[in-house]
């Protein structure tokens, strides 16, 4: 291929690229006033945009500013949080198939934070428990590295994340069962669902600063997982330092999935789903694909929030249901997938 044909190539891949990344940005944009808009008090994006620069009622600047704002901002942050660790873990691992997830990351999250809640140390809106989240996040997902070791296989990484997931699982179900108040329990157990409904600035002002802690940090690593994709050995020789490489990903994940946890529960397979939507448009680089994985996950979180306010119901779905209904059908194809790559190149 001569030097003009490559440089053709690259230039065709970037218009692609940066087409995908204005589409994903209208697209999200969208979304939000549409999540602003939506509700028992039907809004129009051009009211919406009105009452949130000072405009319109007083009722109507209420509505978006007060209650629709901190569920879309929530939305916002949680979904790209989600997308962006999904492929952060994919480009560290070199497996299309890690998600926090599948790492039990915010099932630990959740038990972490359950413990804060039933026993009393904390109320829902104290800043201990996005910490609570937070360490045990990190505990599962250093858990599961050092068990699964470096190069672990599909099977190894699926069979010690569903390990962990049971027994953060386990842990919380005994965490309730010691409870002694059935209020709290049965917070909990809505709260376990995952859900955006009620929440207000002081939950974004809760999860916000962990979440763009762990986003900046995973971010920081864009270059490195470059070069990881090459192998470690090829990494190391180009100054990569892979140990401090999967420690940053550890702690960018367990910041950003604990903070989410801590005011959304668990919401699950976003993580997963966002980084196989955009490897096709944007190719297989993880450098490339942590930021348009991140807008990806906020549209996704964003529209199934949006659905569950228009699903028709005698009460609320909560958006982590939706999320899962949607992810687990798509997960069995990548399995799918995987098994029959696997095949052709035993073959």
């Amino acid at each position: 291929m001569s030097v003009q044909n490559v440089l053709v190539t690259a230039d065709i891949a970037l218009r692609r690229r940066t087409s995908v990344m204005v589409a994903l940005s209208v697209l999200v944009v969208l979304l939000v006033l549409i999540s602003l808009g939506i509700g028992s008090v039907r809004l129009s994006p051009f009211a919406v945009i009105d009452a949130l620069f000072g405009g319109g009622s007083d009722v109507q600047q209420v509505i978006v500013r007060e209650i629709r704002l901190p569920r879309t901002i929530l939305g916002f942050a949680i979904g790209a949080m989600l997308g962006m660790s999904g492929a952060a873990l994919q480009g560290l691992l070199r497996n299309p198939l890690a998600s926090p997830s599948l790492f039990g990351a915010p099932q630990s999250a959740a038990f972490g934070a359950v413990v804060i809640i039933a026993f009393g140390f904390a109320d829902v809106r104290s800043y201990a428990l996005p910490v609570a989240a937070i360490i045990t996040a990190f505990a599962s997902v250093f858990v599961l590295l050092a068990i699964a070791g470096r190069n672990a296989g599909l099977l190894i990484l699926i069979l010690a994340g569903l390990a962990i997931s049971s027994l953060a699982g386990a842990a919380t179900a005994l965490v309730m069962n010691l409870s002694s108040n059935p209020f709290v329990v049965l917070e909990i157990a809505f709260w376990l669902l995952g859900s955006l409904e009620d929440r207000s600035f002081r939950h974004v002002m809760m999860a916000l600063p962990f979440i763009v802690a762990g986003a900046v940090i995973l971010w920081s690593q864009r270059n490195a997982f470059r070069a990881l994709s090459l192998g470690e050995e090829t990494a190391q020789s180009l100054g990569v330092d892979v140990g401090r490489l999967r420690l940053g990903v550890i702690l960018g994940t367990a910041l950003g999935v604990g903070g989410a946890v801590a005011v959304s529960g668990t919401i699950g397979f976003i993580g997963l789903v966002a980084p196989h939507l955009m490897r096709p448009l944007i190719g297989h680089d993880p450098a490339r694909l942590l930021v348009p994985s991140a807008l990806t996950g906020a549209a996704l979180l964003l529209a199934a929030d949006i659905a569950v306010r228009l699903i028709p119901s005698t009460s609320d779905i909560k958006v982590g249901v939706l999320t899962s209904i949607i992810g687990v059908p798509f997960f069995l194809y990548l399995i799918m997938r995987e098994r029959r790559a696997l095949a052709g190149g035993v073959a």
